[in-house]
């Protein structure tokens, strides 16, 4: 029944905004992207009260556009990046990534342009150091032709250009069902904005480009020397995330349920820890995701998938940046593909993609630790959540 009345709330909102309320200490913008196989029509502009930890289930927005899984907004808060997560077998097949404009008072959004991605299943994206380009990750599920990396040029009016740049790579071919051919999951830009690292599950290999637009404007990525990062056989690395300083970084791989921790200095890359989700235990279909610091960068989450279906708790060593668990925590759902902290740091959000649910779970800002459920809301197939703030 909550599905069902949730949904003619939606189909309103795709008329367009509604309602618009101005963010303030308490009320934060939030967007969701989706799959749209099913009933969801694309991204959602919701609001969200960090008093109460709820989602107001009447869409402020609707913007109406085919399986836009990833958004990557602008630090400006100006312009929203949108991958169309499109393959063979879809109702479009071709892959494709979108740009936005955002209204500086309403946030109310509307279509800039739309661009081929020029690979299937375009699954991420994110701005140089830059912004000058969009770096979009083409995970490709067929083995012919795999994933690519590809380069788009970004308009100073944030119109998208056709890919300049396309970078391959060789997989791995460990897993015969999962790395026979390149599959990039995530790409993004070193804190200084000198180098772009590519993580491609396909290849077990963490790719490093330098970035150097002013050599070659058309071919802004060379690759670096080191060019990669050896990972474990069959590991399948998918996101990197560095620390608010820069001087270490955390890495989730998807496949063998783990995440390594490297120093960072200078475009390289040394491991310095390996922590196993499943804590040494069994874990059929297990599948690491979604990985998120706390503001503060005391605390990294990171979310398990598979038939685990949890969020775990490390607290980070501030020197080493080494992970110590904390916390397991069930999501109540199924398939967390994406999750985020709110801005107040006292709610944690969780797409739960297979069960179609957000959950929103209270968070403890001292101790890191996550509490209570305060809501579930009922969302078609949620895959990133993103609040509109200026960096």
């Amino acid at each position: 029944m909550k599905m069902r009345s949730f949904w003619p709330l939606l189909m309103a909102g795709s008329l367009g905004a509604m309602g618009v309320q101005a963010d303030t200490e308490e009320r934060h913008q939030l967007l969701v992207g989706s799959y749209t196989a099913g009933q969801s029509q694309g991204i959602y502009r919701l609001q969200f009260d960090s008093r109460t930890g709820q989602i107001d289930a009447n869409p402020l927005q609707v913007i109406k556009t085919d399986n836009p899984s990833w958004l990557t907004l602008s630090p400006d808060l100006t312009r929203l990046f949108v991958v169309n997560e499109n393959g063979p077998g879809q109702k479009d097949p071709v892959g494709k990534v979108s740009s936005y404009a955002i209204d500086p008072k309403t946030h109310a959004i509307s279509l800039i342009n739309q661009v081929q991605s020029l690979g299937n299943e375009p699954t991420h994206s994110s701005l140089s150091g830059d912004g000058r380009h969009l770096l979009v990750s083409n995970y490709s599920v067929l083995e012919d032709p795999g994933g690519t990396l590809a380069v788009l040029p970004v308009g100073a009016d944030g119109k998208l250009s056709p890919v300049v740049q396309l970078s391959s790579h060789q997989p791995s071919r460990v897993n015969p069902e999962r790395q026979m051919s390149a599959h990039v999951h995530s790409a993004v830009s070193s804190p200084d904005g000198k180098y772009v690292f590519a993580n491609d599950l396909g290849a077990d290999k963490v790719f490093i480009y330098r970035y150097d637009p002013k050599a070659n404007p058309e071919l802004p990525l060379i690759a670096a020397d080191p060019a990669f990062v050896q990972l474990p056989p069959g590991s399948g690395p998918r996101h990197l995330l560095f620390s608010a300083d820069g001087k270490h970084a955390w890495l989730t791989m998807e496949m063998s349920a783990q995440v390594a921790v490297f120093d960072y200095q200078d475009g390289r890359l040394t491991q310095r820890q390996l922590v196993d989700l499943a804590a040494g235990k069994p874990q059929p279909g297990r599948a690491a995701a979604a990985l998120h610091a706390s503001r503060d960068g005391k605390f990294l989450y990171v979310s398990n998938r598979g038939t685990t279906n949890e969020v775990l708790v490390f607290a980070i060593d501030p020197a080493a940046g080494t992970l110590k668990e904390l916390q397991r925590r069930s999501v109540e759902g199924d398939h967390p593909r994406e999750f985020s902290l709110d801005p107040s740091g006292k709610f944690l959000l969780i797409a739960n993609q297979k069960s179609n649910q957000i959950v929103v779970v209270e968070r403890d800002p001292k101790s890191g630790l996550l509490g209570k459920t305060v809501q579930k809301m009922p969302m078609d197939a949620p895959s990133d959540l993103k609040f509109m703030l200026r960096q």
